[in-house]
């Protein structure tokens, strides 16, 4: 016949099974947590792997406007084309991706991709010219700001 445990024994084992129970609380915890994390991270990853696409044709209708006639600056079509434009730049602000700030800007490689250096006195980098837009999401550079720098006293 099996030895019968004592209170002590149980008040043991109660102890153990209930610290055993807190850990794996605490594991599914931790897992559904990082579990959400990751989501959101690839959900990231995916719209900045579609804005990316969309940017050339963004830059394209920009481009676009920059070189409209001023004898046709008021048309319909330009202007619906414009509001294409500004259309673009809500969704892309309401998807949370910003556009890089540049000119005027201290020079940061993170964010900026300088493709010449213009002469100039001073001791900093500063951006002086845009050349194509830069594009983020959060911390996560989609596209870097092409960019001309200048060398001034900030």
């Amino acid at each position: 016949m099996p030895k019968k445990p004592t209170i002590k024994e149980l008040e043991q084992q109660v102890a153990d099974l209930t610290e055993a129970l807190q850990r794996e609380r605490a594991d599914v915890s931790n897992i559904r947590r990082r579990h959400d994390e990751q989501i959101g991270s690839l959900k990231n990853m995916v719209k900045a792997g579609v804005v990316e696409e969309l940017l050339p044709v963004i830059d394209n209708f920009e481009r676009a406007l920059k070189h409209v006639p001023k004898d046709i600056e008021s048309n319909d079509f330009v202007k619906g084309v414009n509001g294409i434009v500004k259309q673009f730049e809500k969704t892309l602000t309401d998807m949370g991706v910003e556009r890089i700030k540049t000119v005027g800007a201290l020079f940061d490689p993170r964010l900026h991709e300088a493709v010449s250096m213009e002469e100039g006195e001073g001791s900093v980098e500063v951006v002086c010219e845009e050349l194509q837009p830069g594009y983020r999401l959060g911390d996560n550079v989609i596209r870097h700001a092409v960019v001309k720098v200048k060398m001034e006293d900030k």
